[in-house]
Order: C-alpha cells, then sequence, then structure tokens
C-alpha cells in the first residue's frame, strides 16, 4: 500500500490528538506501520490543534507535505479552511459546520463552508446541531464515524470500531457518538 496521509485539524478541547491516536492504532491492528505527530501547545487557550497520520508499508516520518494529505478531517470550518492547503487534489475533506469562535471574535461558518466548497472537489460537511444535542463532548468520534462509514481509512469501519470499544474511558459516549456519524452519513445528513 502506498502510503495514506490523513489531517486532523481542530482547537484546543476537540480531541484531535485522540482522533489521531485512534486511526493509528486501527492501522497497526491492520499490520500497517503509522507515525504520527500533534501540535498540541495552543490547545490551553482554545487556539488549532492539528494531527498529522501517516500511514502505509514503510512510513519514516508523519509530517504530511502540503498538498498530499488523502483526507483531512476538520472539527470546525475555520480550521479546515486553514488546513486546505494540506489536502492532495484528489483528496477528501471531512468537516463540521458548526463554528468554534475564537476569543477575539466571531466569524461566519457559511463564509468559510463556501470558500472550502469552491477549493476542493470532495467535501463532506457534517451537521454539529445533532452531534451537540445527542454527543456534545465526542463530536471527534462522530466525525470519525462519518469518515468511516464513507470509506476513506485504508480499514474497515469494524476495525475502527474495534479500536474505540477497547477505551478504557467514555467508551459508551465513544460508540455512540461514531454510530451517530455513521448515521448521520446513511441519512444523508453529512
Amino acid at each position: 500500500m502506498k502510503a495514506f496521509s490523513l489531517l486532523i485539524s481542530g482547537v484546543g478541547g476537540q480531541g484531535t490528538v485522540l482522533a489521531s491516536k485512534l486511526i493509528a492504532t486501527a492501522a497497526m491492528k491492520c499490520g500497517f506501520s503509522a507515525r504520527t505527530t500533534e501540535t498540541i501547545g495552543m490547545a490551553q487557550r482554545g487556539g488549532c490543534v492539528f494531527g498529522h497520520v501517516r500511514i502505509g508499508e514503510e512510513i519514516f516520518s508523519p509530517l504530511i507535505p502540503k498538498g498530499s494529505a488523502d483526507v483531512i478531517i476538520a472539527f470546525e470550518p475555520a480550521e479546515a479552511a486553514r488546513r486546505l492547503t494540506y489536502l492532495s487534489r484528489n483528496g477528501a475533506l471531512v468537516v463540521c459546520d458548526s463554528a468554534v469562535n475564537p476569543v477575539t471574535g466571531t466569524y461566519n461558518a457559511d463564509d468559510m463552508l463556501k470558500y472550502v466548497k469552491s477549493n476542493a472537489s470532495n467535501v463532506i460537511i457534517v451537521r454539529g446541531q445533532p452531534i451537540k444535542e445527542q454527543c456534545a463532548k465526542t463530536l471527534n468520534t462522530a466525525l470519525l464515524g462519518a469518515a468511516a462509514q464513507c470509506g476513506l481509512f485504508p480499514f474497515s469501519t469494524e476495525i475502527l470500531l474495534e479500536v474505540i470499544l477497547a477505551m478504557p474511558k467514555f467508551r459508551e459516549e465513544n460508540l455512540k457518538s461514531f454510530n451517530l456519524g455513521r448515521e448521520m452519513y446513511n441519512e444523508g445528513q453529512a
């Protein structure tokens, strides 16, 4: 398998690092090499957090060059726009439509989503409101569920589900959220 590159982007507290670890663990469970790296310094101040995940037979570096990510999962629209330069020409972008406004002001999520859709060919928008109502603290696994249901990972949905079920903490909440993301994709809400 050629290297598979996935970038996850969000703001502090959204579970970006956990999402990276779940994907890497699922890949290793399938016998692939996986490398990850995250930027977490701004997490405490509500700043951007992103993780690189590279999967394949022989992966030597976790860093994804710009223009070569197969998939980007963005937990909010501004982060999707911010990381768009990493997406490959044929890559897919999964983004939650709910904005997390910075402490310095607000922005229009619809404007960011329009920008993203006009600059990427494969954009899957996941509605954030149903997730917030049912699984507010586990948006990360809901987006993983939608991405898995789309078939965007180099392993099966069942493998990722096994990894989530093996989590020692918040297993039920993450399972519910993962399945909600899958259902939303199937029902055309993603």
